[in-house]
């Protein structure tokens, strides 16, 4: 049996962006119910050195549809960072999951040798699209979430693991 490239990047990053999104539903709930202002769990951090919640949801946005538009020989579009609530970053992932989901597996498949080519620190990088997914965007993707899962978890939030992997199918 082999695993597909849109199996790996789009069906996965559509998985995880959708329990991203029940994390911080569940984050709202909480500020909502203990009336802390929503900013001190946007801004919280797990080390002082490590990006905000805020930006982890970003990040994890950004790699999931970017992954997918690069895959595909698409340039991805540059979107603002400029949510300040949870309600405009679960609307980011909402748009996340609209553009990762609008690609199809034709679309995706057979892109392991694609030469995929974008700046990392400034610098140009070139990737196959293989070592791209594998070895860039996936290991992106899950930090960043399971970062701003634990920063919820941190800060009192009752999350388990089924909420991070979601419901098993």
């Amino acid at each position: 049996m082999t695993i597909s490239m849109y199996q790996a990047s789009a069906a996965a990053f559509a998985r995880g962006l959708a329990n991203l999104a029940q994390v911080l539903r569940k984050g709202a709930d909480y500020a909502a119910a203990r009336k802390i202002d929503e900013r001190v769990l946007l801004e919280a951090r797990l080390y002082p050195d490590m990006l905000p919640l805020a930006a982890q949801v970003r990040i994890a946005t950004d790699f999931s549809r970017r992954a997918c538009a690069r895959l595909a020989g698409d340039e991805p579009p540059k979107w603002e960072d400029d949510e300040t609530t949870f309600a405009q970053l679960i609307a980011r992932i909402d748009r996340a999951l609209e553009a990762v989901r609008s690609y199809t597996p034709a679309r995706i498949d057979g892109s392991e040798a694609r030469k995929i080519t974008f700046p990392i620190g400034g610098e140009p990088k070139t990737f196959t699209g293989l070592d791209y997914l594998l070895k860039h965007v996936l290991p992106n993707f899950y930090f960043h979430s399971v970062t701003a899962y634990a920063i919820l978890r941190h800060n009192g939030v009752a999350l388990g693991k089924s909420d991070y992997i979601g419901a098993l199918d």
